[in-house]
């Protein structure tokens, strides 16, 4: 299983770091494949295009828009090529960027299921947000207790599969 965690990386404190890296042992554990675009600054990029593309943002928009557009490329080609499902991480910062929306949006619509852990209260999140989540959790807790469920050993052996 491949597994595509989404959340706020522009406008997070971290970049959305700490929590895509406290989830990520656990999900190894059950034996899925991790892909954390946190991490990955370098994705289909340049060195001169990592190094610059924030800058340009404000001194040369259309080259961060053609910069932009190739790391909007990969992650959407990575979601419906590589991901079997999606962890979403659902707080404040998510609210001021739009990847995570385009992404559960991408995701809901190729049916592969979202699996959201909200850390506002879920009345306060849109209702097309939560149209597209799969699952909806208040903790990542509770979460994990689904996923060792849902992906324990025997369903391996079993056959069967997220969904």
């Amino acid at each position: 299983m491949r597994v595509y965690l989404s959340g706020a990386i522009e406008y997070a404190p971290d970049h959305g770091r700490a929590w895509r890296s406290a989830i990520t042992p656990f999900l190894e554990s059950l034996g899925h494949q991790v892909y954390d675009p946190a991490l990955d600054e370098k994705k289909n990029l340049t060195d001169h295009e990592v190094a610059n593309f924030r800058s340009w943002k404000s001194a040369d928009l259309p080259r961060f828009q053609e910069t932009i557009r190739k790391i909007i490329d990969y992650d959407l080609d990575w979601i419906e090529q590589q991901t079997d499902y999606i962890i979403c991480h659902w707080d404040e910062h998510v609210l001021k960027g739009a990847g995570t929306q385009a992404e559960l949006t991408f995701a809901y619509r190729l049916n592969i299921p979202v699996y959201l852990v909200a850390s506002m209260p879920v009345s306060k999140i849109s209702g097309w947000i939560l149209g597209c989540s799969t699952n909806v959790f208040t903790s990542f807790d509770d979460l994990q207790s689904f996923l060792a469920q849902r992906f324990a050993p025997a369903n391996s052996a079993s056959g069967q599969t997220a969904g």
